[in-house]
């Protein structure tokens, strides 16, 4: 086989592109079966937004793989591995248990149940944790039980990890194309690189999930038109997730020929190569450690762990005052950085400026979470590139706007009765849910809400 990076992009652009496209029809379907619910107290949104966004996504990914079949350097993972047969059954089943939830709100425990189920249909076709590489020990044999009880905990893990983050307009899909941004390198190399064919199922997984959050994001982001809903988020949890088992415990560590001696050693010696295998996690560490976070306190406090809340860190986020942009894109940074930083730790574990990098770029992070009033000014040239909250504005910009009070109002009358004619045009009315507007929404304009009082909030 040839060096197909050309049929991953053009994987990638399918699956974005039919993810897209079937967003919009989606959208009006989920309002005509209304699959709208109500606001919650723990809701950052101010009006009812549809949800079932995850049925255009499995649209994407059954198109990414219908699309992979047929290409020359890709069909090869089709025919040598029953890998993908065994994900679609299982994002089968996880979306649908997932649209069912967005539609009728079916019990926690019932979607627990659901998600041990869809990982145990994968484990059935193949797709599980045969071995792992331990340092110091080798590569450690798994039974046929614990093969099937650590793959279905990755799972569940994993799928609740992304739930638990979609709290915010873009903020689950847009951390999840980072996550399998970095994942994809990671397992190209070892594919193409190292010529392991265990890693071309999992590379493959990899861009069709970047595909599935890039052509959703769009509609997603703030104001968001649609969410993804559970039967989005619990699919692309479980994608990540079957590319992660799919490379983990399947690549020998002799198969890289890097390290002569015996096979602890080379295992040993391969530890930063094997970060990213062996802690999946580390790729979804921010959701991963709100889950962890959201455990801990609800079960402290007396509640059960499935109990929904406003404690999770996209709700802290905003309670020391970010905005919800700036939350997003604190939490974007924060998931790249640590999965690009394991990646490039895993690829040069030796190099010094990789440690340094990483230590600068935490320190930046930081500055930005405790500094949640100040506004970056982007410099004149790179103006017409940022949105005009990021402009610097100058003295003749301030001196030509109008003062608000000598601004006259069409239809008010002076002291003589007569119209007083009003400099300012008058708007053209908006039409219900029309796409573009900002602001509109599936039932009507935005609601300008001053406080979250009137959004049935505690707060």
């Amino acid at each position: 086989m040839g060096q197909p990076v050309r049929d991953y992009l053009l994987t990638l652009c399918v699956t974005a592109a039919v993810t897209y496209l079937l967003t919009g029809p989606v959208r009006k379907f989920a309002i005509a079966v209304g699959a709208m619910p109500a606001i919650r107290a723990r809701d950052v949104h101010r009006e009812p937004t549809p949800r079932l966004g995850g049925i255009a996504m499995f649209g994407g990914l059954c198109a990414g793989l219908i699309v992979a079949d047929h290409l020359f350097n890709l069909n090869g993972v089709f025919e040598l591995s029953n890998e993908p047969r065994a994900l679609l059954s299982g994002a089968a089943l996880i979306w649908l248990i997932g649209v069912l939830d967005d539609k009728f709100e079916i019990d926690a425990l019932i979607k627990l149940g659901g998600q041990m189920i869809a990982a145990a249909v994968m484990v059935i076709q193949g797709l599980t944790i045969l071995w792992l590489p331990i340092p110091g020990v080798g590569t450690v044999a798994l039974t046929q039980w614990q093969g099937t009880l650590l793959t279905v905990a990755l799972v569940v893990i994993t799928i609740n990890a992304v739930n638990f983050v979609d709290g915010l307009d873009g903020l689950a899909a847009g951390m999840v194309c980072i996550a399998s941004a970095a994942f994809f390198l990671y397992t190209y190399r070892l594919w193409y690189g190292y010529g392991i064919e265990a890693a071309a199922p999992a590379t493959l997984f990899a861009a069709i999930l970047m595909g599935m959050c890039l052509g959703f994001l769009p509609h997603n982001m703030h104001p968001a038109r649609i969410f993804m809903g559970d039967s989005g988020s619990m699919l692309i949890g479980l994608v990540l997730a079957a590319g992660a088992i799919s490379v983990t415990g399947q690549v020998d560590p002799d198969a890289m020929k890097l390290f002569e001696g015996s096979e602890r050693q080379a295992t040993h010696a391969m530890l930063p190569v094997f970060i990213p295998l062996l802690l999946p996690l580390t790729i979804i560490a921010i959701p991963a450690a709100d889950l962890v976070l959201a455990i801990v306190r609800r079960t402290w406090n007396g509640q059960s762990p499935f109990a929904a809340d406003r404690g999770h860190l996209h709700h802290r986020l905003l309670e020391i005052g970010h905005s919800h942009s700036r939350s997003v894109l604190i939490m974007y940074f924060w998931s790249a950085l640590i999965a690009f930083g394991a990646v490039g730790y895993s690829v040069h574990s030796a190099s010094l400026w990789i440690v340094l990098v990483i230590v600068g770029l935490s320190a930046v992070g930081l500055i930005l979470l405790l500094m949640p009033r100040f506004t970056p000014r982007a410099p004149h040239w790179a103006e017409a590139f940022v949105p005009p909250r990021y402009r610097r504005r100058s003295r003749a910009d301030h001196e030509e706007s109008p003062d608000a009070a000598d601004v006259t109002v069409r239809g008010q009358q002076d002291s003589d009765g007569s119209d007083m004619a009003s400099p300012v045009p008058e708007r053209a009315p908006v039409s219900v849910g029309v796409s573009g507007v900002n602001g509109a929404t599936a039932i009507g304009p935005r609601s300008r809400f001053t406080n979250r009082d009137r959004a049935d909030s505690p707060r």
